[in-house]
């Protein structure tokens, strides 16, 4: 018979979980920075193609705002919807998950809404560089490729 203290015992059954969520972030963090290199690319391909339209709308008087909200519109909107889709998915997942565990927490949609918000964050703030590059450009250059 070894001697153990109880909460040595309870700390070595919850070590894989710990370890994991390590592992979880780690990789979550890579997720994210690999997505961002993604957006950023993307971002610009756009907003490289629509160098004609942004130059003719300089022209006409749009501001630098206007044609930034303009282009990242398009992005958020793509974002919103990946976020409706994820998070059923998230939700079913993680009740699967804290099944496990005698004693669980609850999900509340606050996690969701802060994850989602973080998430458009991210990618405003992604393609902002670009679009805001491209729109302070001078007009002239983007005409003269057309």
């Amino acid at each position: 018979w070894k001697f153990r203290f109880f909460d040595d015992t309870l700390q070595n059954l919850y070590r894989k979980e710990q370890d994991a969520g390590k592992l979880i972030t780690y990789f979550t963090i890579l997720a994210i920075f690999i997505s961002c290199l993604g957006l950023f690319g993307l971002a610009g391909y756009i907003t490289e193609r629509r160098t004609k339209e942004i130059g003719v709308r300089k022209v006409m008087g749009a501001s630098v705002s206007s044609i930034t909200f303009l282009l990242t519109k398009e992005f958020c909107k793509w974002v919103i919807i990946s976020i409706v889709i994820a998070w059923p998915v998230a939700y079913y997942l993680m009740e699967k998950w804290l099944q496990n565990f005698a004693y669980k927490t609850e999900i509340g949609a606050l996690t969701f809404i802060i994850s989602g918000c973080f998430a458009l964050l991210i990618a405003i703030v992604t393609v902002s560089f670009q679009t805001i590059k491209t729109a302070v450009s001078n007009p002239v250059d983007a005409l003269k490729y057309e």
